[in-house]
């Protein structure tokens, strides 16, 4: 077998390492349009003529009042990702304001397509991200307070616990305008259709009444 040229294999990391993470915009801006019949398709969104852009393209006022945390989780995550912030389109970042009710959870969950960095505004959180098989699922945590900056890398399971007898108040930085989010639980029992029950009795080593009892329950989404 003979062995692949060296500037072969230079050009196939440089590939993958180029679409590791959003595409770097070819234009200064590209305000996301969902008039279809007046715009570019660019990088998942339609771009909004750029002689046609205003300077409300590029505000977002999401974040002004608290989010609504009366629910199971006790917290809400309010995003500025594409969809909310159509200026954000083609620029590889986004924004997301996390609310906590004392004891309140954002619970375990990933962003496939970006990491992210949290800084506390308000309260005391614990937090943590666990790594994958490679690193034998070692678990990073730390308790945060105001002012403190926490990093969770692209794709592993992170989480955020308010440990105060207060309010908390966190916002998040992520390095992709569509990041993703997979919310563990929900997805494993709350999947539509239902995951089957041999996989998941297998999978969690537990009886099919405990995963029987797990998808019948209400998922909620804090998202």
């Amino acid at each position: 077998m003979k062995c692949l040229p060296i500037s072969f294999l230079i050009l196939a990391l440089a590939t993958a390492t180029a679409f590791a993470y959003d595409p770097s915009p070819l234009q200064d801006i590209c305000v996301a349009t969902n008039d279809l019949n007046s715009g570019v398709f660019v990088n998942g969104k339609f771009c909004k003529d750029p002689k046609q852009a205003t300077a409300d393209d590029f505000l977002f006022m999401g974040f002004r009042n608290p989010g609504n945390t009366s629910n199971p989780l006790g917290s809400k995550v309010t995003p500025a990702f594409v969809d909310q912030f159509p200026g954000l389109n083609t620029l590889g970042i986004s924004m997301a304001r996390i609310d906590f009710t004392p004891g309140g959870l954002n619970p375990p969950h990933t962003h496939p397509r970006g990491t992210e960095v949290l800084v506390v505004v308000e309260g005391t959180l614990l937090v943590g991200f666990v790594t994958s098989d490679q690193l034998n699922n070692t678990l990073f945590t730390k308790v945060l307070y105001k002012g403190d900056v926490f990093v969770f890398p692209i794709g592993l399971i992170h989480f955020q616990l308010n440990i105060g007898n207060t309010y908390a108040l966190a916002f998040a930085g992520l390095s992709s305008q569509n990041p993703g989010v997979i919310t563990i639980a929900n997805a494993v029992f709350g999947a539509k259709p239902p995951i089957s029950a041999d996989v998941l009795t297998k999978a969690f080593q537990v009886d099919k009444k405990v995963v029987d009892y797990l998808q019948a329950q209400f998922w909620y989404d804090n998202n």
